[in-house]
């Protein structure tokens, strides 16, 4: 312990204190060393683990999952166009889209076995004429013809003449000498009931007057081809249109022989009297060229 304390040797113990000072320091930064190695491996595994359970863990971006379809499953303003919504096509009730109009218009057997959809209009049919011609309107808003009549025996109610108005028009106004004066019946039904109104030629009849002479010309029940009844359906707050021509050709009460000839070139009156109904009237005129 002495020789500790008290260097022996040669050289002064100043020198040999200096030395066990630097093998002393020596020591002491290889262990501070040694600690700061050990410190450092043990740090980055620390720092692994962090990174799967620590506060702040790395995030990746994983692409999601393909699909066929678009990544947009709506269409613009929120409509569902999905398979699972409520479409025209798979609602037999009612059509969607746009078309706001009932399903179905008939289907009873009121509506003489010729219910349809809308997009046919129940009572579909071409245009019904005096004379015939042939239009392609549906029958709930547009023309009908002989082909959409209701049986005799319908239950539906009549339509009356606080609910529904019947009015005439003719196609033109002026007719050359090479066309066919065609006029138009149209029932509107301002009810919220579907009904039924007879435009027959002895039930809703028509006349035709020449207005420089006042004698009738033309009579729709003075010999019709067909007087039977037209019994047309008109369906809540739709309206029928009634299509039929004229062949210029005069007509005589009870088939007897009319004039001969074809109309004159004048001014002429068309008037339409259904039963039940206020008289409608019109007025053309038969150019000379």
């Amino acid at each position: 312990m002495g020789s500790m304390r008290n260097p022996v040797g040669p050289l002064p113990s100043s020198i040999y204190w200096r030395r066990r000072a630097v093998l002393l320091s020596l020591l002491a930064l290889l262990a501070l060393l040694g600690i700061w190695i050990v410190a450092s491996g043990g740090g980055g595994g620390n720092n692994g683990t962090d990174g799967a359970n620590g506060k702040d863990p790395e995030q990746t971006i994983t692409p999601g999952p393909s699909g066929s379809g678009p990544a947009i499953s709506q269409a613009p303003g929120g409509r569902d166009e999905s398979g699972s919504s409520d479409t025209g096509g798979s609602d037999s009730g009612s059509g969607s889209a746009g078309s706001g109009s009932s399903g179905s218009s008939g289907g009873s057997e009121d509506s003489g076995g010729s219910s349809g959809s809308a997009g046919s209009g129940g009572d579909s049919g071409s245009a019904g004429t005096g004379g015939g011609s042939a239009g392609t309107d549906d029958g709930v808003n547009g023309s009908v013809g002989s082909g959409d009549t209701l049986p005799v025996g319908s239950t539906l109610p009549n339509c009356t003449a606080g609910v529904v108005q019947l009015s005439l028009r003719s196609v033109q106004n002026t007719y050359a000498p090479d066309e066919t004066p065609t006029f138009q019946l149209v029932a509107r039904n301002s009810s919220a009931n579907d009904c039924k109104i007879d435009l027959g030629p002895k039930a809703a009849v028509v006349t035709i007057t020449q207005a420089s002479s006042d004698d009738d010309i033309w009579a729709s029940d003075d010999c019709p081809k067909d007087a039977a009844g037209l019994l047309f359906r008109v369906s809540a707050g739709g309206s029928i249109t009634y299509t039929f021509e004229w062949d210029r050709k005069a007509s005589a009460p009870e088939c007897a022989t009319p004039k001969a000839g074809s109309a004159t070139a004048d001014t002429y009156l068309v008037e339409a009297q259904a039963q039940g109904f206020p008289k409608a009237q019109i007025s053309f005129v038969l150019d000379k060229d």
